[in-house]
């Protein structure tokens, strides 16, 4: 009998999970879906998480003061940044001990199976997919402001701002991260220059200049009252959206095990004293009043206190650059996030396939696309409640993934172990959850729009995916291998 080498391999299925499918497939799948490996070291990791989230220093959070005033953003401040530090410990943990491309979808793929990793990769992927569009917005009134080549259209900057940093992707993702943190490095002094110019126009009656609301609780502190304080909760998340795209980079890390909970945790202490300085001394030189609504917070802040001239336009190039460093970044994150989809099956498997730089172009260049056409809508608040829903999805499925783990497969190799264990991912989940129902509170619109994107998505592994899965991709390989070690004991 002769076989024929290039017949397609007849779909088995998992052992674990009814009603779903996955076969095997040859080496040249793999092959074609390959990432440069050995890249990025712990600094390296850590820049990529800083570079990912330093723009919502710049522009975003301080949305958050027309929600809550500046009490109730300080609070949902602290709550968030109590949740993101609980979380990062517990994604440092899982990702060294599963590291790969997938990130948050290859932790719940073992933890929660199929239904589970693809829910909560696809909450990963809008995340990524909508937040570049809001920063492109933001990108959109610094150039502006800036009066940079004559541009008052923003439409122009989103479309050259995608096609550039797309480019630069392509490239590679060596060149690509070393771009990043150079970036990021500028971005980051910009915020010092910044707080030099404005702690000595500090003012501490700036910050409660909002007049108090007639809502339950409300005062000068709060002036929107106790609701308030959960309005703000995905404007406070703006101060730390995406760091938890570092275990997105384990494929291309230099020792993940080691490296992955340096890079990540390293990142998130940078961000939460950033958070601090900007929350407090950017409406305290400028007054809460007039930053709540500001595309250009630290600039505004600036021009109301009668800094000088000069100072206020390094800021808004520095503005300029901290945009740029997270919108870059998480262009990466959301590449990586479709190339691991796809490359198990989950996503069309085209998307995953990977140039001679090994980089995945179309999973680079599709929602590139789909983030440029919602950049037109110029609605940088909606678009980052948006990406909040999603974010927030994904953080409550990584928590419950964490715990499950632990629960289960006490005996998985944990090179990192989270610090205080399931207590520690209760917490961020428990806070996670709440701020999921938060995003309904600013715009009810906006997270219905969200969630039925999501549900579009459920419904396309419902019908078709779940049965066109691929066993060798490595979260597949890591569930089969557990499946295995489970029918020995």
């Amino acid at each position: 009998m002769t076989v024929d080498p290039t017949a397609r391999p007849a779909p088995t299925r998992h052992p674990a999970h009814a009603g779903v499918e996955a076969e095997r497939v040859g080496a040249e799948y793999l092959e074609r879906r390959r990432l440069r490996t050995g890249t990025a070291g712990w600094l390296l990791l850590a820049g990529l998480g800083v570079s990912a989230v330093i723009s919502g220093d710049y522009a975003g959070w301080n949305f958050g003061l027309a929600e809550g005033g500046f009490g109730g953003l300080l609070i949902a401040t602290a709550l968030m940044a109590v949740m993101y530090t609980a979380m990062v410990f517990g994604l440092a943990e899982l990702g060294s001990a599963l590291p790969t491309a997938g990130g948050g979808y290859t932790f719940a793929r073992r933890a929660l199976g199929p239904w589970g990793g693809y829910a909560t990769g696809v909450a990963v992927l809008i995340e990524y997919a909508i937040a570049p569009a809001a920063i492109a917005t933001f990108i959109g009134a610094y150039v502006e402001s800036l009066g940079l080549f004559g541009i008052t259209d923003g439409w122009w900057v989103y479309l050259a701002a995608y096609a550039l940093f797309i480019g630069i992707h392509l490239m590679g993702v060596g060149e690509a991260l070393k771009v990043m943190f150079a970036v990021t490095v500028v971005a980051v002094a910009g915020l010092v220059v910044f707080l030099v110019g404005a702690v000595p126009q500090f003012d501490a009656a700036n910050l409660t200049d909002i007049a108090p609301t007639d809502a339950a609780g409300a005062s000068s502190f709060l002036p929107y009252g106790l609701i308030g304080i959960w309005a703000a909760f995905p404007f406070a998340i703006w101060f730390f959206l995406a760091v938890e795209s570092v275990p997105l980079a384990a494929e291309e890390a230099r020792d993940p095990a080691r490296s992955m909970p340096r890079g990540i945790v390293a990142a998130m202490g940078v961000l939460v004293v950033l958070a601090v300085l900007m929350l407090v001394f950017t409406p305290g030189a400028g007054g809460a009043s007039t930053i709540a609504d500001s595309g250009n917070p630290p600039v505004d802040a600036l021009a109301a206190s009668a800094a000088p001239d000069a100072l206020t336009r390094v800021v808004n190039y520095a503005g300029l650059f901290g945009l740029v460093a997270s919108f870059f970044s998480i262009i990466y994150a959301y590449s990586r996030q479709v190339f691991a989809l796809s490359r198990a099956g989950y996503l069309p498997r085209a998307l995953s396939v990977t140039n001679s730089r090994r980089a995945p172009v179309l999973a680079l260049l599709v929602p590139g696309a789909i983030g440029f056409v919602l950049s037109l809508t110029g609605q940088g608040a909606m678009l980052l409640n948006m990406a909040v829903f999603g974010a927030t999805v994904s953080y409550v499925l990584m928590m419950v993934s964490h715990i499950a783990l632990r629960r289960r497969e006490p005996d998985l190799p944990r090179p990192y172990r989270t610090p205080g264990g399931t207590a520690t991912t209760g917490v961020a989940l428990v806070l996670a959850a709440a701020a999921v129902v938060a995003t309904f509170l600013v715009d009810v619109t906006a997270a219905l729009w969200t969630l039925a994107a999501y549900v579009v998505f459920l419904a396309w592994f419902a019908l078709y995916s779940r049965h066109h899965l691929v066993a060798s991709a490595p979260e597949e390989e890591f569930e089969l291998l557990a499946d295995a070690e489970d029918d020995v004991r």
